[in-house]
């Protein structure tokens, strides 16, 4: 039987952190061979200052990988799959007084204390409880019901592909901009795109997320072959869905920087707006990313906003919401599954079950009346 390996200390700003088996494989598909534990955590020392602007101060959602990744593995399900990882929402136990919290509250009215870094030690701790992904809040700890960014993720659907992302990118950055809004794009690490805004926290997430469902409509009305905005993946088609949904409480989006769950060992990579269409996800890894950063520094540093450059407000994009329930019909949107009821949600039923139930009651109301 192998010797496990000693555990490495690493120091990280004058913090000492433990890394227990620093051999242990994380991702084995890798070019240039497998990557371990302790190569992931010298990534995150490599990108500290960067992947530490993205999370400061954040509620984060650990996405933890006891074995590592592999091939085919899959993730804990909301449905109640279990899988090969799973999302951490609490601070784990035995995790040292130096690692922080906030409170958060769920959907479901359930609370939680959630990490939240506040240090670059906290981030390569999290490395050694198997985080592959850090998933932040829109939010700061002081005050975890206002957002201070906008998240638009461009998700494309079966038959596209990044590259149809990014032929969108330029249109949504226009109407962001019609809106007020400064956008920042980074690589999801998969086949999306992502486009951050700083904004002013000064609205709760209902309002937030109905500003996106707004900005969304806007970019599906002036280009409704390659975008769409319904919910139902059965009315999508071969289009970049604009998962306005994404900006409902308690959903969150890799940060940048952030390793993905995947043979290639991608990460979320910010981006020029000039290399958006030039790129490929695959063009950044944990091995790539390191000298990147040292290069071109932290090209997401906007999208985080300071207490002095907070961003933008919404006013714009709330009053095309008032003008697209008055003129056009278009209030609410469905919620996430997990969801409780939303005040104007619409019926939370696909479209060909709705159709479906229609039919077998148009069918009943025949059989009853003898004259039909």
């Amino acid at each position: 039987m192998a010797r496990a390996s000693e555990a490495e200390l690493l120091d990280v700003r004058g913090r000492q952190v433990r890394i227990s088996s620093p051999d242990k494989v994380v991702f084995d598909e890798v070019p240039g061979g497998p990557v371990t534990k302790l190569e992931v955590a010298q990534y995150v020392v490599a990108v500290g200052d960067g992947i530490l602007a993205a999370l400061q101060d954040r509620p984060t959602a650990l996405e933890r990988w006891p074995d590592g990744y592999r091939r085919g593995m899959v993730l804990t399900t909301r449905t109640g799959v279990q899988g090969d990882g799973f999302y951490s929402k609490r601070v784990p136990k035995g995790a040292p007084e130096w690692v922080e919290s906030v409170r958060i509250a769920f959907p479901s009215g359930r609370f939680a204390d959630e990490v939240c870094p506040t240090e670059l030690a906290v981030v390569v701790w999290a490395i050694q409880q198997n985080t592959v992904t850090f998933h932040p809040w829109p939010v700061r700890r002081g005050d975890v019901d206002s957002p201070d960014q906008l998240r638009i993720d461009l998700d494309p659907q079966p038959g596209t592909d990044y590259a149809d992302a990014a032929a969108l990118a330029p249109l949504v950055r226009e109407v962001a901009e019609e809106a007020g809004l400064t956008l920042h794009p980074k690589t999801s690490g998969g086949r999306g795109l992502h486009l951050f805004a700083p904004i002013r926290p000064e609205w709760d997430f209902v309002r937030a997320r109905r500003a996106t469902i707004a900005l969304a409509r806007e970019i599906e009305r002036r280009d409704p072959g390659r975008v769409t905005t319904k919910w139902w993946k059965e009315e999508r088609g071969e289009r970049v869905f604009i998962d306005y949904n994404q900006m409902a409480r308690d959903r969150t989006i890799a940060s940048a920087y952030s390793m993905r769950a995947n043979p290639r060992a991608t990460v979320s990579a910010p981006l020029r707006w000039e290399e958006v269409p030039e790129v490929t996800p695959d063009d950044f890894t944990i091995r790539t990313m390191p000298a990147r950063f040292a290069q071109v520094g932290d090209l997401f540093a906007g999208a985080n906003g300071t207490p002095e450059n907070p961003g933008a407000g919404l006013e714009t994009l709330l009053e095309w919401a008032a003008r697209d329930e008055r003129d056009h019909g278009l209030g609410e949107a469905p919620y996430p599954p997990e969801y409780p009821k939303m005040p104007g949600e619409p019926k939370r039923v696909q479209p060909s079950r709705a159709r479906h139930d229609a039919d077998d009651a148009d069918d009943g109301a025949a059989a009853a009346d003898p004259t039909a």
